[in-house]
């Protein structure tokens, strides 16, 4: 990707998603890219921009030691998004 733009549109998102999931070797049910992008909006409206790539990490790290049905990866990615609704510091 070129210095100039940072800004991905939704079809080089989806083949950014692809090649993702081609190298870890997951189904598509396994990366809820909408749920993702949610959570980091809701994190970085809720808390601060820093913490949604934080928030996202951790809910993935959750989600992966909970097991691997992606209902657990979407359990874990409300539960990150709860705890920022609720964030008041």
């Amino acid at each position: 990707m070129s210095e100039q733009s940072r800004t991905l549109p939704p079809e080089a998102l989806d083949a950014w998603a692809a090649a993702l999931r081609e190298r870890f070797g997951l189904a598509e049910a396994d990366v809820p890219i909408a749920a993702v992008l949610d959570l980091t909006r809701d994190v970085a409206n809720g808390v601060a921009r820093p913490a949604a790539p934080l928030g996202a990490f951790v809910a993935g790290l959750a989600a992966g030691r909970a097991g691997a049905d992606p209902a657990l990866v979407r359990e874990a990615l409300a539960a990150v998004a709860a705890l920022a609704a609720e964030w008041d510091d």
